[in-house]
């Protein structure tokens, strides 16, 4: 701190705190995020891969997205092609009354994520109470 002498008067402590240095470093922040900015992707994605899951459960209903949007319901080894507004009924049909049938979702890798999300949705709003997604499971090599 500096002391300040003004005429006449008694000498007195001054106590402004010089700030430039502090705007310097902000303002060489600013700079470095502004540069790196466009170098950073956040649309990108990373799935995780699965090395080890649990069991399949037996019997389930499967519910198939193909890459060009078109569904199709595997029962038993049986592909059934459906359409949109009849897949709640195709699939509580499958689960022939029994609420506790999980309902697996296989999705084409090429699939749109918004056709799979839409089924999800669906089956939610219509009770289906065990809806998983199928993954493909990395062997050992």
């Amino acid at each position: 701190m500096a002391l300040r002498s003004m005429a006449g008067k008694k000498r007195r402590m001054m106590s402004d705190m010089n700030v430039v240095p502090y705007i310097d470093v902000m303002l060489v922040l600013v700079v470095i995020l502004m540069v790196a900015a466009p170098f950073v992707n956040p649309s990108v994605v990373n799935l995780p891969r699965v090395s080890k899951a649990s069991t399949a459960p037996q019997n389930p209903v499967e519910v198939v997205v193909y890459s060009d949007n078109r569904l199709a319901i595997k029962t038993k080894g049986q592909l059934q092609s459906v359409d949109m507004p009849s897949l709640i009924a195709n699939v509580k049909g499958a689960q022939a009354g029994e609420s506790a049938t999980p309902v697996i979702i296989s999705a084409d890798k090429d699939a749109r994520y918004e056709q799979v999300v839409n089924v999800m949705r669906r089956l939610q709003q219509a009770d289906v109470q065990r809806v998983g997604l199928a993954l493909q499971i990395e062997r050992n090599r």
